[in-house]
């Protein structure tokens, strides 16, 4: 994907909604076996957002947005409809989205921040990282 240059942004699209109820519900879902999303698995910890992450995004050099799938704008929502969700986008400077990661390969990273970024910058050798 990084033939068409450098992302000037990233945005993440996790497999669940935000707010207090989707995040019960994802919460839920989760400890019963009913719920899963490979990237938060690997941007948070039972408890909280994992420091490694934060970390990662500070190495990117380019903004790393995080929305739920009742979050997202219109050229977002389109692009998950496109590839599904989890999913992680980059915006290139003409304004188009490109898929990056896709919730099979997000899969495969097991929840290993070291691992997503290793994937991101291979699936987008234009980042900086």
């Amino acid at each position: 994907m990084g033939t068409h240059g450098a992302p000037v942004a990233y945005i993440g699209v996790y497999h669940a909604d935000g707010g207090l109820i989707g995040e019960a519900r994802y919460l839920v879902g989760s400890l019963l076996g009913t719920a899963h999303c490979a990237l938060c698995d690997v941007t948070h910890s039972p408890i909280r957002r994992k420091r490694q992450w934060d970390q990662m995004v500070a190495r990117l050099g380019v903004p790393f947005e995080l929305l739920h799938l009742n979050e997202m704008a219109p050229d977002v929502a389109d692009a998950v409809e496109r590839w599904g969700s989890p999913l992680v986008l980059a915006r290139r400077a003409d304004g188009e989205l490109v898929p990056v990661l896709d919730g099979g390969q997000l899969e495969a990273l097991d929840g290993s921040v070291a691992a997503f970024e290793q994937a991101l910058v291979a699936a987008a050798p234009g980042a900086r990282a």
